[in-house]
């Protein structure tokens, strides 16, 4: 686990000098469900009572030179369900920052890259698309429109075989959009599309859905934790791509226009593991964790403070400090919400995972853990 110290930025950073690349917005599919697109997990996943729930996340999963990675990642969360020490305890599904596949959302690239790693996964695998599932190749051999394959193995009208699932029978999953929210006993979890430019754009319309979901939920608390999803990682320190300045102004204009902030905020898109703390004007503490180091063979480190190609300046990053990082192992998030006599307590442990050498096999490393009271 990497120490927070000098020469290594411990706050976001912009990285400068970027091209506007907003060109590459691609239009979202029409929805496979009705508005206001949500899916009740019971509807996948059987009842598991209304006093606890856990479940991984992870982003990036999708590799191309090393594919090794990933299904070391995908092990080890198999493994955490098997070896779970009672049945409150083990994971009920995994929920996907984007990134499934590299380096576009080609339907053929699926099997090597998630049906195949995941085989052995046991639980349900939800998912939010990532810029390059969003994606598409100009030069693929049979053309596509952007997202035909993430929807077609997450936006299923009814669970069936993946067409082009292979040997593996994969069955997809039921989510009604590209954007939706995830509805559980003990939360509701927005899962948001930024689409495929390198700091985010999201549409009008799904802003305004954004808006209607963020109160409706507000509604709830707190009886149920809030939780936003987003591919592009509004805060980062990382050397590849820093921060998204929109994509926070998005999601601080969306709380302030409706007087609800999530209790927390995950993300992927940058390749490692990053547990940022916001600190509001009225005390209330958010983290934005990044999980985007599932298995994509580059990883990116945090950048150091004499790097001329970062700055840390700007007013957007009020309050925000970064208070965990790993940026040179693949890992994941398990994720636990509990309910008890005193509240709703929402806690997150990430592993990583040691790169196997030979017959050497370690096991995963608790590298971070953190825990927030739901109010």
């Amino acid at each position: 686990m990497s120490v927070i110290n000098s020469p290594k930025h411990s706050t976001p950073v912009i990285k400068l000098n970027q091209p506007d690349d907003s060109y590459k917005f691609q239009p979202l599919p029409a929805p496979s469900g009705s508005y206001p697109y949500h899916l009740a997990l019971q509807d996948v996943v059987p009842p598991a009572g209304d006093q606890k729930m856990v479940f991984h996340m992870v982003g990036d999963t999708g590799s191309v030179r090393n594919p090794g990675f990933q299904r070391e990642v995908a092990e080890e969360m198999a493994s955490q369900y098997l070896n779970a020490q009672s049945p409150e305890d083990k994971p009920q599904f995994l929920y996907h920052l984007g990134d499934v596949v590299y380096h576009h959302g080609e339907a053929d690239k699926y099997y090597t890259q998630f049906f195949e790693p995941y085989q052995n996964y046991p639980c349900p695998v939800f998912a939010i698309a990532g810029n390059h599932d969003t994606d598409i190749n100009l030069e693929a051999t049979t053309p596509y429109h952007s997202l035909d394959a993430f929807k077609a193995v997450f936006c299923g009208t009814e669970r069936e075989k993946v067409a082009f699932s292979g040997d593996s029978d994969w069955q997809n999953m039921v989510q009604p959009n590209i954007y939706w929210t995830l509805q559980t006993p003990l939360a509701n979890i927005i899962g948001l599309h930024s689409n495929v430019p390198k700091f985010g754009i999201v549409t009008p319309e799904q802003r305004e859905w954004f808006i209607e979901e963020l109160k409706a939920a507000g509604k709830e608390r707190p009886g149920k934790a809030l939780i936003v999803c987003i591919h592009h990682s509004p805060y980062s320190a990382d050397i590849n791509h820093g921060s998204s300045l929109a994509m926070i102004s998005f999601l601080e204009d969306a709380f302030e226009q409706t007087g609800v902030r999530p209790d927390i905020v995950f993300s992927g898109h940058v390749h490692n593991y990053q547990r940022f703390s916001k600190r509001y004007a009225d005390g209330k503490l958010v983290p934005y964790i990044v999980a985007g180091s599932g298995g994509f063979d580059e990883l990116h480190a945090i950048a150091a403070t004499d790097d001329e190609r970062f700055s840390s300046d700007s007013a957007l990053f009020e309050g925000v400090n970064l208070e965990k990082y790993c940026d040179d192992r693949h890992g994941f998030l398990k994720i636990t919400i509990e309910k008890t006599d005193a509240g709703l307590t929402l806690s997150g442990e990430y592993y990583s995972i040691p790169h196997k050498t030979g017959e050497i096999v370690e096991p995963a490393t608790l590298d971070d853990k953190f825990s927030i009271a739901i109010a």
